[in-house]
């Protein structure tokens, strides 16, 4: 009987795949199920972040920017990760630092759907698939300042919740960040999430101005230099124009 469960749950999930934005009433039809046997289905995946709700109809589900993270197959052979990797690996050879892309899932939270290592004994270290608020780290920041006014908004005026230290917990402050990295081209975050880690972000856009991802300089805080930082900035800002440029944007 589980073992019909998880079967049912991955043909659920193909069809959000292949139909999304799509509502219950759909894919219960779709499966010849019971809608309440299709929500507790599809609540399910959303709790383990393969599905969310569409961000433009809350009753029609789509599929979560998590299922990026299962890498193997699916990802390594999509454009953005054909695009981004050999820009990412130049960027690492010309910082020696942590060299990370993230994606957005919907307003939630960041991805982090591909790592390059700094090749230093001390470095910071991100697991592919891990998770992180749009208000508290750089790629969450390089992102959100492009995303439109609404669901700026949106994200501004929610939950802002205090992770480390100098996490931006009020909008204002907030907004004045997301400013910054529209003029500046590239966001940062000091000890905003983690403890000691710092990362210097910038969007990666599509031809029209939405971002599709982000890509950052990450390192310990120890390693952190304010002289050095319109240098990363500029690299930083430079490799995401590429990857733009490469996946076609």
């Amino acid at each position: 009987m589980e073992m019909k469960s998880v079967i049912r749950s991955l043909r659920v999930l193909e069809a959000v795949a292949q139909h999304q934005p799509v509502s219950v009433s759909e894919l219960a039809k779709l499966f010849d199920l019971p809608k309440s046997t299709m929500q507790r289905t599809l609540i399910t995946l959303s709790e383990a972040g393969w599905l969310r709700a569409s961000r433009g109809d809350r009753t029609r589900w789509e599929i979560g920017a998590r299922v990026l993270a299962v890498r193997p197959a699916a990802f390594q052979g999509s454009s953005l990760f054909a695009a981004a990797r050999e820009p990412m690996l130049r960027l690492r050879d010309a910082v020696d630092e942590t060299i990370h892309l993230s994606v957005p899932d919907g307003l939630e939270c960041m991805v982090v759907v591909d790592r390059v290592d700094s090749t230093q004994t001390v470095r910071t270290f991100y697991q592919i698939g891990e998770t992180s608020p749009l208000h508290t780290t750089a790629v969450g920041h390089a992102v959100l300042a492009h995303f439109s006014a609404d669901d700026i908004n949106e994200v501004v005026t929610g939950s802002l919740h205090h992770y480390g230290a100098s996490t931006f917990t009020e909008p204002a402050q907030l907004r004045v960040a997301l400013d910054h990295v529209r003029q500046a081209g590239y966001a940062v975050n000091r000890n905003q999430f983690r403890p000691d880690v710092c990362a210097i972000a910038a969007p990666i856009l599509d031809r029209s101005g939405t971002p599709l991802a982000a890509v950052a300089i990450s390192m310990p805080d120890s390693r952190f230099d304010d002289d050095r930082l319109s240098e990363w900035g500029r690299l930083v800002a430079a490799t995401a124009d590429e990857i733009s440029i490469r996946h076609g944007g």
